[in-house]
């Protein structure tokens, strides 16, 4: 995931959309887990930090992509929070790689068909 250098802080709607789900669900996982806790202006809009985020996605991972209650995901990042780290990392690398891969496939295509385009034979 990458993150806006000159960015400190992202709105709820900003996470929700990097993670793709509903910014209820946000603040559900908030009460849920004690380790995402976005700081709150005086009008109580949620801010949140990369740290934040970086907690956000350790949970989308073992929620949504391993498919872990959220009582699992707690007991999994109690137990061996590194591993779970460790193991989120590569399997977001991976979905890089291939994405990379699948735009690379895209462009051979295309510069094969431009290449493959017969040639006007009227002169």
């Amino acid at each position: 995931m990458k993150f806006n250098a000159e960015k400190i802080f992202y709105s709820i709607r900003e996470v929700a959309e990097m993670f793709n789900v509903n910014p209820s669900l946000l603040r559900y996982w908030e009460k849920e887990f004690s380790t995402i806790n976005p700081t709150k202006t005086s009008k109580g809009i949620r801010q949140y930090k990369k740290e934040d985020i970086e907690e956000i996605k350790l949970v989308h991972y073992l929620v949504k992509e391993k498919g872990m209650t959220l009582l699992g995901a707690k007991q999994k990042l109690k137990e061996n929070r590194d591993k779970v780290i460790h193991t989120e990392e590569i399997v977001s690398r991976m979905k890089e790689i291939r994405n990379e891969l699948w735009s690379l496939k895209t462009a051979l295509e295309e510069l094969g068909k431009t290449q493959t385009k017969p040639k006007d034979q009227s002169s």
